[in-house]
């Protein structure tokens, strides 16, 4: 976000709304991905090692074979619309825009890492005229590592801004009444259409465990939202389950971890599962190809006879719905009525500033 030369005192304000979610690769090539998790990987909140350990790891090892592994996986869910994550989250923002209609309220995208940038969401924002912005990141529970560093990014965005933007940050909503809702109305949805299984696993990211062991609150906002939608769906202690996917790199993680408890279920004489992703609000290369692919053929493979996954919220009416309750209850207190266009700017012109 850079200081506007041209800036224009008679346009009309609004209240910006800045979803944002983690982000995706351009395309899925080798070059692509590895922008792509370059930049990922570079975030110190995300890899939380010193430099001169990391970075030859990173450029030395993981950017120069890991690409070429994942665009395989990319390529398998990438549609005519592109990476689903961009394509679910494009539509999201213009339902929750069109939701929010009777609102002086605008809304715009940005993803933390690639394209749209955060800081082209908040330029986009500052030419509606927003002159205050509640940034909403769609990670349900707060992590350091999703929230805390989009909070970085806009932070950094803002640096060469002269007229500040009135800001407020969405930390979590893992237990949101209508949040939960949502998933519980998704969950039964599905069965109705294909039954229940012997068991629910709640599959959330993993992060490393000694970023739980330093304060991070992720892994019990994970519980809760998992003790929540079963209480909601009537679940019985042996109905469901919590697991942590998507590790990476030696250390320990957040466990049971997903791929080895899916093979235990089997070897255990469960038949059939249903895998819900609770902490994505959009369908992703963790959700479509690792969940859906990945660990349909781990279970499968172990003996198991039925593996169904449940989509994530995505642009549902429900998910919608509860993205507009949450972005009212935190705009409470902000302006809903703006004044006229031109009457800052005539003001200012009263007392001598130029036309």
């Amino acid at each position: 976000m850079t200081e506007s030369t041209n800036f224009d005192h008679a346009a009309p304000a609004t209240i910006g709304v800045l979803l944002t979610n983690l982000g995706t690769p351009a395309d899925p090539t080798p070059g692509a991905i590895r922008r792509f998790l370059k930049e990922f990987l570079s975030d110190p909140r995300v890899v939380e090692l010193p430099r001169v350990l990391w970075w030859p790891i990173l450029n030395g090892v993981i950017l120069n074979t890991r690409p070429r592994r994942k665009a395989k996986d990319y390529a398998e869910i990438w549609g005519e619309e592109g990476a689903p994550l961009l394509a679910i989250s494009i539509r999201q923002t213009e339902a929750l825009q069109a939701a929010l209609s009777e609102q002086p309220v605008s809304v715009e995208l940005a993803m933390r890492y690639g394209n749209p940038s955060i800081a082209s969401g908040l330029a986009r924002l500052r030419r509606r005229g927003a002159t205050h912005v509640l940034v909403l990141p769609l990670y349900p529970q707060y992590s350091a590592t999703t929230t805390a560093t989009t909070f970085d990014a806009v932070a950094a965005a803002l640096i060469p801004e002269r007229r500040l933007p009135e800001l407020r940050f969405v930390n979590h909503y893992h237990d949101d009444d209508a949040y939960i809702g949502a998933l519980a109305d998704s969950v039964q949805a599905h069965r109705s259409r294909h039954g229940s299984p012997d068991l629910l696993l709640m599959s959330f990211h993993g992060i490393p465990r000694e970023y739980f062991d330093k304060g991070d609150p992720y892994h019990c906002e994970c519980q809760k939202t998992a003790r929540l939608l079963a209480e909601q769906l009537g679940l019985a202690a042996d109905e469901w389950q919590v697991s942590f996917q998507s590790r990476l790199g030696p250390k320990q993680w957040l466990q049971p971890y997903t791929d080895a408890t899916l093979r235990q279920l089997a070897a255990d004489g469960v038949r059939s599962v249903q895998v819900i992703c609770p902490g994505f609000s959009a369908d992703c290369l963790e959700t479509l190809e690792e969940i859906a692919i990945q660990n349909r053929d781990t279970f499968l493979g172990a003996g198991g006879e039925r593996f169904e996954y449940i989509p994530c919220l995505n642009d549902t009416p429900a998910h919608i719905g509860m993205m507009k309750q949450l972005v009212l209850r935190h705009i409470q207190g902000w302006p809903t009525e703006f004044g006229p266009t031109g009457e800052t700017k005539r003001r200012a012109m009263s007392l001598g500033a130029p036309a």
